[in-house]
């Protein structure tokens, strides 16, 4: 099978992988959204930041390490040993520390110590699963990834569904029974966190079957090289989790108490509507992460690289310009309550930011096959600070525009180092022309939509069907090799 197509049909499930699950958790962003003023959602997006942060710290990089040794090891086995062996550990020590000074650590994160345990489990809990999901990769097994992450998200959103909506009705005016005695009222965020540590706990279960058949056996001299490879990538890791989330934390500090967490709520709330180009970035990182690994050692993988490249950015701009266009309708579906609208002009420069950043992930392939991920560092860590600064100096002016811009500039920017080291250390032949024409009008068409006609729906709809024809009429035989053909057939 054409490589090309076989790494997008892996796409495409680890898109369904990603994708669906997601697509049901939007259902929590109306329900969050509709039991929760927007202060108290600002209090569940605060956590979910420490979430994406602490969830890199804590696998600092082992992930991305597993892949580069594995996919040339000789004994698989003994980098699937150390690689859990040294999660595990590590993860052990973290929980035991994390409850003997759960106080002080509430108090400095700004977390309410009554959901605090629920937090630490929830951290550990998704730690310990993921090497055992980089296997799953690794092996091409796309299929028991998906339905694994799927049930996660279906146990998560139904136990939400239940607890917030369901269990209040049922207990109402019936103060006897069991259900009566799981109710309790001005409870949701604690209930929120419930329902994830139980999705998490019966994950780590299905996943527990790699811990029970690896034979255990800590190779310190690979360790000592995995880790090497991996804290660059933790470092880059923490600097993408704070132009990810940071902000959250810098509105919360930096505008005036009274309104800082409704604005937050609004600003979260309506991030979410540009999660569509986040899935489909991370589908497509999940799907290339491995071939970059497997293929690097193949005739002139740099063809390959540009292609893929080349796909990504087609694809990202369909989905850059539909986002936009129909903002207003999907508005209308994830965030419901018209409280949250205020923040409605954010989503084109975060669904842009995102797609600056699933091409970043596409350019750093160099950096990653060539052994140099302090690179990844250096430009993850450039980014972060143009994030704070920017943040700093005009959120008092702009309020949430100002941290939707940071993050455009700096995914802009890690996507611009990226390509000129890129082009150094590991030339690759992008089509820069392709690329570039793609990219300028999906930009250009979702700003006048967007901007220009004030979201016409009619307008943005024109523009969408004429971005389509022209990829059509330059697009379609390429298309058609990559996803109609087999082998190394031409028309």
């Amino acid at each position: 099978m054409n490589p090309l197509k076989k790494l997008f049909k892996q796409t495409f499930v680890y898109g369904l992988a990603t994708v669906l699950p997601r697509m049901l958790s939007f259902i929590l962003v109306p329900l969050y959204t509709s039991v929760m003023a927007p202060n108290l959602y600002a209090e569940v997006s605060i956590v979910f930041t420490w979430f994406a942060i602490f969830n890199v710290v804590l696998a600092y990089g082992m992930e991305t390490a597993f892949f580069r040794f594995y996919n040339n090891a000789k004994d698989k086995e003994t980098v699937i040993s150390t690689s859990l062996i040294s999660l595990l550990l590590t993860t052990t020590v973290f929980t035991f520390l994390a409850i003997i000074f759960s106080n002080p650590l509430a108090h400095i994160l700004e977390i309410d110590k009554n959901y605090f345990d629920y937090v630490i489990a929830i951290l550990a809990l998704d730690t310990l699963v993921v090497i055992p999901f980089a296997w799953l990769r690794a092996n091409e097994k796309p299929m028991r990834y998906a339905v694994i992450k799927i049930l996660n998200v279906a146990i998560n959103l139904g136990l939400n569904v239940f607890f917030l909506v369901l269990l209040p009705k049922l207990v109402d005016g019936n103060s006897e029974g069991l259900l009566s005695g799981l109710y309790k009222s001005n409870f949701q965020i604690s209930y929120i966190f419930i329902s994830n540590v139980i999705a998490s706990g019966i994950t780590f279960l299905l996943m527990f079957q790699l811990y029970r058949k690896t034979k255990w056996i800590l190779d310190t001299s690979l360790w000592k090289k995995m880790m090497k490879y991996a804290m660059p990538v933790m470092v880059a890791g923490i600097a993408f989790s704070v132009n990810e989330v940071f902000d959250r934390f810098l509105l919360i500090k930096l505008l005036p108490e009274d309104v800082a967490k409704a604005k937050v709520g609004m600003y979260s709330a309506c991030y979410k509507i540009a999660l569509f180009m986040t899935l489909f970035a991370t589908a497509f990182r999940m799907g290339i992460e491995p071939f970059f690994f497997s293929h690097s050692t193949s005739e002139n993988p740099q063809k390959a690289y540009a292609q893929i490249t080349n796909y990504f950015v087609i694809l990202g701009s369909i989905i850059l310009l539909s986002v936009v266009v129909y903002a207003d309708v999907l508005k209308n579906i994830i965030v419901r309550d018209p409280a949250y609208w205020e923040a409605m002009p954010v989503v084109p420069i975060i669904v842009l930011a995102s797609f600056f950043l699933g091409i970043y992930h596409n350019l750093s392939v160099w950096y990653k096959v060539t052994d140099h991920t302090k690179f990844g560092a250096y430009i993850s860590i450039i980014g972060a600070i143009l994030t704070i600064i920017i943040n700093v100096v005009f959120i008092k002016y702009f309020e949430y525009m100002a941290s939707a811009v940071a993050t455009l500039i700096a995914y802009g920017t890690m996507m611009f180092l990226s390509f000129y080291f890129g082009r150094k250390y590991y030339p690759i032949p992008y089509n820069y022309r392709k690329i570039g024409f793609y990219l300028v009008l999906s930009i250009s068409f979702s700003a006048i939509a967007f901007y220009g006609f004030n979201r016409n729906l009619i307008i943005g709809n024109i523009l969408l069907a004429i971005f389509l024809v022209l990829l059509y009429k330059l697009e379609n035989d390429n298309l058609r090799k990559v996803f109609l053909e087999n082998g190394n057939k031409n028309n």
